[in-house]
């Protein structure tokens, strides 16, 4: 028999003591002690061998996940979270993508989440499972992607004894999660996973359910919750009276530059249309590369250590700088003087660390629309872009120059520059964390590509379960993982993942046995060259070992045709480039 509870005043409705079911009392009942309606009563317990009650917590869960519009789980099964896998494996709706690690699972999670806005979803087991999903997790918490963690936990009659693989796991998220509870009781279970997703994607960030393995055993029969009755997004925009003012100033200003953040991702028709009125040029975050086409007239790329100077000289000789959906961290390279307004969602985004002239809270693109109109045309200032649109012109000749250069081992820049002759201009790329990161972000321009990194914890390991999340959204899209021996040696078990699950990703990769990054940080900081060296593996003959196209290129001039085979190829590929490790990206401290 099952216990009730009023949720005004805690009379408890006791099935054996009053000997009716509560499901047998009319409509009219009402509490004895305090009058609540029946509806406020909320159900304490379900007895096991109940045989009318078929489903379980767990089923429930992955349930109400799918009325959520989730399709996908990314992790590993373990004794703590067994009943998710096989509420999944009883669920035509959603599928479970077995990784080789959490870590992997989470950063899938979270560039599903980057690329296309949905929750992205991982779990894992207690103990050693939850501890490994930290840095995908992380890498979500600040570049603000929605994820959700289902991590196992031990049976919650066990917490608190120091049982085998406990730990507090509450404890290990809260610092960098949006939301993080643990599902202690049957009747807790829809809400929290709706109060979960809801936090999620609120920020976006981190929400993490764990779930005690006995809990999600449970027999539980609640209704799963609608989404359209609790999930509603806020659509801010500032006030007209606010884009006015805002409008106004930039019509004062005669050297006004434009900076893009990710904010500002699906805004691009939008940045060009200011852009062509104001003359000005449009600058990005390395996030938001890729925005508009980089041939445009106007636009200078990415600003910042993996930028181009040109980007530089734009802020530096500019009088006023509109900022979209960006932090702004490059405020050390305006000059006096200069006027800054700033357009966000996060209202404590704007002004964070510099003084604002106009903030408008709101979302960027809604904003946008309506600053645009308000805009007047005005005429080129070719005393403000000569020296831009020279510095620019100059750059891409020595690209074309650097697409010629045929010298072994191979030059970083000349791999980048034979992706941009065989590459789709739809392809979707995703950048690990390395030397080759300030190559790519600086030489290669983008004409409709979509490129993804792990921008703000700039974490090796990325770009592999990155291209795999790309893949699995855009299986029509060449994806293209690019990655340094280093870095993808972290997560490359999981390239068995993407051949189990015929996703045909290509990687390329950067072979050169050295962590570049930190040998030039070292010789920057007068250091002798130590502890970056590394022996390697043949990594073309990995990825023909675990079922994909493998090839390995010595000699540049047959890098164009390696790349098409394996773009042709219908498997998971790795294109292992002999590079060379003298030949390094100009020194920094960390990426942008």
């Amino acid at each position: 028999m099952v216990r009730f509870r009023c949720s005004v005043c805690n009379y408890v409705y006791d099935e054996d003591k009053e000997g009716k079911k509560y499901a047998n009392l009319p409509d009219s009942w009402t509490c004895p002690v305090c009058g609540a309606p029946k509806s406020a009563f909320i159900e304490e317990g379900v007895s096991k061998d109940d045989e009318n009650i078929s489903t379980n917590v767990a089923g429930k869960i992955i349930e109400q996940l799918v009325a959520f519009g989730v399709k996908h789980v990314f992790g590993i099964p373990g004794d703590s979270n067994l009943p998710l896998v096989n509420a999944i494996r009883e669920n035509k709706d959603i599928d479970f993508i077995l990784t080789r690690h959490e870590e992997t699972a989470a950063f899938i999670a979270s560039a599903y989440g980057k690329i296309t806005g949905k929750l992205g979803v991982c779990m894992s087991i207690a103990g050693p499972g939850a501890t490994n999903l930290i840095t995908g997790l992380m890498d979500s918490a600040t570049d603000r992607s929605p994820v959700l963690a289902l991590v196992g936990q031990i049976p919650e009659v066990y917490l608190g004894s120091e049982a085998f693989q406990e730990i507090d796991q509450i404890t290990l998220f809260r610092p960098f999660a949006e939301y993080a509870e643990t599902i202690a009781r049957s009747n807790q279970a829809i809400k929290l996973t709706m109060m979960a997703v809801k936090y999620a994607l609120k920020k976006p960030g981190v929400a993490v359910l764990s779930c005690p393995t006995d809990v999600l055993a449970d027999k539980l029969a609640d209704e799963i919750i609608q989404p359209d009755k609790r999930l509603f997004k806020s659509e801010v925009v500032a006030t007209d009276q606010d884009i006015q003012k805002a409008a106004d100033l930039i019509n004062k200003c005669s050297r006004p530059v434009v900076f893009a953040g990710w904010g500002a991702r699906h805004s691009g028709d939008l940045l060009m249309k200011l852009s062509e009125k104001l003359k000005a040029p449009i600058a990005t975050t390395s996030r938001a590369k890729g925005v508009i086409h980089e041939t445009y007239k106007y636009a200078v790329g990415v600003l910042g250590s993996i930028g181009t100077k040109y980007s530089a000289k734009a802020i530096r000789d500019c009088d006023l700088i509109l900022i979209i959906g960006s932090g702004f961290r490059q405020a050390n390279l305006v000059s006096a003087g200069v006027k800054f307004i700033q357009i966000d969602s996060d209202p404590t985004r704007i002004g964070k660390t510099f003084d604002v002239d106009i903030g408008l809270v709101g979302d960027g693109k809604l904003i946008l629309q309506k600053l645009v109109p308000l805009i007047n045309e005005q005429e080129e200032n070719n005393d403000f872009l000569s020296g831009v649109f020279k510095m620019k012109q100059a750059y891409f000749t020595e690209l074309e120059e650097e697409a010629k250069d045929l010298s072994i081992p191979i030059n970083p820049g000349y791999v980048i520059q034979s992706l941009r002759r065989n590459l789709d201009k739809d392809a979707i790329i995703c950048v690990d964390v390395g030397d080759h990161t300030y190559w790519t972000y600086k030489k290669f321009i983008c004409e409709g590509h979509k490129m993804y990194l792990n921008a703000n914890m700039a974490s090796m390991g990325f770009a592999l379960p990155a291209s795999i999340a790309a893949k699995i959204n855009y299986p029509e899209k060449q994806v293209l993982c690019l990655a340094s021996d280093g870095g993808f040696a972290m997560l490359m078990a999981d390239f068995t993942t993407a051949v189990r699950e015929n996703l045909n990703i290509v990687v390329v990769l950067f072979h050169d046995c050295v962590l570049k990054n930190i040998k030039k940080e070292l010789i920057r900081d007068g250091y002798p060259i130590f502890g970056v060296n590394f022996p390697n593996p043949n990594f073309a003959e990995f990825a023909k070992s675990s079922g994909g196209f493998g090839i390995r290129v010595e000699i540049p001039d047959k890098l164009d045709g390696a790349l098409q085979e394996a773009l042709n190829s219908g498997k998971p590929s790795i294109v292992e480039v002999m590079t060379d490790p003298d030949k390094m990206a100009a020194s920094t401290k960390k990426i942008d």
